[in-house]
């Protein structure tokens, strides 16, 4: 299986719901680092996975979505836990919307699958692995 990752970032603020959070319950502030692994079985006749330009620019365009605001006031994610493992799917399923439109070209629609991982700091992250 190939592979190409794009990375990209984002600041937002959120509050969760349930004990298990403690003090995170409050309204509080994160910073991510994204990464956007796109995979597919066998590169293209241009010897590519994806057109890296393209997924920069698709992956920027999604988290431009929830970059510098509180994701509690966002009716997307409305009745959402905006954990960093919902993040992390979320973003999944919107590069895939992307994909399957043709946003990332042609080879986008022969992608097997999407990974996006989210870093919360240099010592804890998630991610979501989806197929296409």
């Amino acid at each position: 299986m190939f592979s190409v990752t794009v990375r990209d970032h984002m600041m937002v603020a959120h509050s969760f719901r349930g004990e298990v959070f403690g003090p995170a319950q409050q309204l509080h502030g994160a910073t991510f680092l994204v990464d956007a692994t796109f995979r597919r079985a066998e590169v293209d006749a241009d010897g590519i996975v994806v057109d890296i330009a393209l997924a920069s620019e698709q992956l920027k365009e999604v988290v431009s979505q929830f970059n510098l605001r509180n994701l509690d006031d966002e009716p997307t994610l409305a009745g959402l836990n905006t954990t960093t493992e919902v993040l992390a799917k979320v973003i999944a399923d919107r590069l895939a919307e992307q994909a399957k439109a043709g946003a990332l070209g042609a080879g986008g629609r022969e992608l097997a699958g999407i990974t996006v991982t989210l870093h919360e700091s240099h010592i804890a992250w998630a991610s979501y692995e989806r197929s296409l």
